[in-house]
């Protein structure tokens, strides 16, 4: 069952030795909508490899507000999570399921033998940390140069592209925790940029006209 869900998402990025070791040592779980994955502060005993839906990663303050990282695709991995098991350090992010998702938990020791031993390991770990450093850059240029009403609609517009789907199910509560404001402030830009008919509101819902 591993294996066919391996050479279904990685079959181009793993050698067939290797997506026989992930299948053997690696276990799937299943995560509802909301579910925390791992956490801040957490010891890490598992790298996980996404199968199914998207997972959320978010750092937290010392008020207990959060901010959205980036999100991880089918495919994806954490680096995060990669750095704080090969350093055997606590976890400094928390991972959320953003929808109904399944993952191949891979055990640490495993993890960083295959990175001694397997180039299509090596290759896929370093790729991933170089896509997750660019996506950080990027949240931190968002947040110091972006005016929140252009974080907004930024966010609303990666939305449709991680989703393949112009309409983006979120609450203003769901947005405002994930762009680290207030649920005001989004109701009221969210209701701005309906006005100038880029997006249209419903409940729980919003439709994305112009991206």
């Amino acid at each position: 069952m591993i294996k066919e869900h391996l050479l279904e998402q990685f079959k181009y990025q793993f050698d067939i030795s290797l997506i026989k070791n992930i299948a053997h040592y690696g276990s799937i779980k299943h995560f509802k909508k909301d579910d925390i994955i791992s956490d801040i502060g957490q010891e890490l005993t598992h790298v996980p490899l996404l199968l199914e839906g998207n997972i959320k990663v978010l750092r937290e303050d010392k008020n207990g507000s959060e901010l959205l990282l980036y999100v991880l695709e089918i495919g994806d991995t954490c680096s995060m999570s990669l750095t704080c098991c090969m350093a055997k350090s606590k976890s400094k992010i928390r991972a959320v399921a953003d929808k109904d998702s399944s993952v191949i938990m891979i055990p640490n020791h495993k993890m960083t033998e295959w990175f001694h031993n397997s180039e299509s390991w090596r290759n896929f770990i370093l790729n991933s940390y170089q896509i997750r450093f660019n996506e950080m850059l990027e949240t931190i240029d968002t947040l110091a140069f972006m005016k929140m009403d252009k974080r907004l609609l930024k966010y609303l517009t990666d939305q449709v592209k991680l989703n393949a789907s112009t309409t983006i199910s979120k609450t203003h509560q769901d947005i405002a925790e994930d762009l680290n404001t207030s649920r005001v402030v989004i109701s009221r830009l969210l209701k701005q940029l309906e006005n100038e008919h880029k997006i249209l509101l419903s409940r729980n819902k919003i439709e994305v006209l112009d991206f």
